[in-house]
């Protein structure tokens, strides 16, 4: 399908434009061709009306846990070590194939709706998340979560077989990476093991890294050095890696990281309420590292809505920095699209509107009373812009939500099946 886009606001993302007012976006296919005024008439299968609304890229959700939409609201207000160990990890002992399908389908369900277009997702039955993944028409990194115990090797097959089925599958929009889940759950011949993986499937890493004091503190007791520094010296950043949270880290720990291409993603909805504290995120910034934006999982953060990330990494660095210009608007919005893209290892295709890019867009309605008046888009974007603010969603040039409606997924059903098998799980 050919798109034509017509007077409509920009926000670019491109490094040169903050915003774009009243222009033209043309889509052929999956590809953007053209940006600006219509020197003619162009024939296209449809044309989308952009008054009252601004286009911009997708939102990157780059660390996540989908299928733990099931575990929403279910255990909260907890430390971290006992959320896990007490109430989550017993309940995730149980999941089945099924369960890990729907709670997945769910969470794009609600990441279409608030404007996420691509996101890195690490858990279980990876195949169930790639069959709603390549259905939804969204674009995602898949990565089967590594935690070392007696399947250890198992695990490591089942990643190499993940890879032969999914990577590159659904017009190159699945990804697949392999996926250590902490140096504290795997020792350091099992990540020589899973590194030994990465470079024969030649793929990515993905890592949860100095999340929390505790685990910080450990490393030290075990190893005399930091987590990130411990994966370092292993090798482990010879691949391109994404390092989730990277909340507790050290000015050395920040040069490792940047001397490595690393990418740090700030999750600070569930760094908040998990009260395991606050990345450096402008420190890091500021030393050129690329810092991601995710929400964690939708049992820790209780949601996935991309837009309330953006407000908190912005808001939120202010005052821990006590700066009001620690993190502006436009920064955490390049945080949520293409820096995402780059950790993604897709910041030449997606992340940003511009020629030559897959059309990976999202409209947001602007004529909503909370968006008045409108001074700054970018930061009507930032702060005050909702989820249902959201009106349509094109990914690889298809139109995936129109007029908040979803085009590719069955929303009752889902919700009602992601209802049914939570209730299941938690009663076994």
């Amino acid at each position: 399908m050919d798109l034509l886009i017509k007077d409509i606001d920009l926000i670019p993302v491109d490094g040169r434009d903050d915003v774009i007012e009243s222009t033209n976006i043309y889509i052929e296919g999956d590809t953007i061709v053209h940006i600006g005024d219509l020197k003619k008439d162009i024939k296209v299968d449809k044309i989308i009306d952009g008054s009252n609304k601004v286009a911009m890229p997708g939102f990157i959700n780059s660390h996540t846990h989908i299928g733990m939409s099931l575990l929403r609201n279910y255990a909260d207000d907890l430390p971290l070590h006992d959320w896990l160990t007490k109430r989550i990890w017993p309940v995730e002992a149980k999941l089945r194939a099924e369960d890990v399908y729907w709670g997945s389908l769910l969470s794009m369900v609600e990441m279409i709706q608030s404007g996420t277009t691509s996101f890195c997702d690490m858990y279980f039955f990876m195949d169930e998340v790639g069959k709603g993944l390549e259905n939804s028409g969204m674009r995602g990194v898949l990565t089967r979560g590594l935690i070392e115990d007696d399947d250890k090797d198992k695990k490591l097959m089942e990643t190499r077989e993940l890879y032969k089925r999914w990577n590159g599958r659904a017009d190159g929009r699945i990804k697949v990476m392999v996926a250590p889940h902490a140096p504290y759950t795997c020792s350091p011949s099992y990540l020589e093991d899973i590194m030994e993986l990465a470079e024969e499937l030649d793929a990515g890493i993905h890592i949860h890294l100095s999340e929390t004091k505790k685990e910080v503190e450990d490393s030290f007791k075990a190893y005399g050095k930091s987590p990130i520094e411990h994966v370092y010296d292993i090798g482990l950043f010879k691949r391109p890696t994404i390092a989730a949270h990277c909340v507790h880290v050290d000015d050395k720990d920040m040069e490792i990281l940047k001397e490595n291409g690393v990418s740090p993603v700030n999750n600070p909805g569930s760094n908040l309420k998990l009260a395991s504290g606050f990345s450096p995120v402008d420190k890091m910034l500021k030393r050129g590292i690329n810092v991601a934006l995710g929400t964690d999982g939708p049992s820790s953060n209780n949601s996935l809505n991309m837009l309330r990330e953006i407000y908190l990494a912005a808001t939120v660095n202010k005052a821990v920095n006590l700066d009001a210009v620690s993190i502006s608007a436009i920064t955490a919005i390049k945080m949520a699209t293409i820096n995402g893209a780059r950790a993604l290892l897709w910041g030449e295709e997606i992340g940003s509107v511009e020629i030559g890019k897959k059309a990976d867009i999202i409209l947001i309605d602007m004529d909503k009373a909370h968006l008045y008046p409108r001074h700054n888009m970018v930061s009507a974007v930032a702060y005050s812009a909702q989820a249902p603010d959201v009106d349509t969603v094109i990914i690889d040039g298809n139109i995936v939500m129109e007029d908040r409606e979803i085009k590719t997924l069955d929303v009752e059903r889902i919700i009602f099946e992601g209802e049914r098998v939570a209730k299941d799980l938690i009663s076994r």
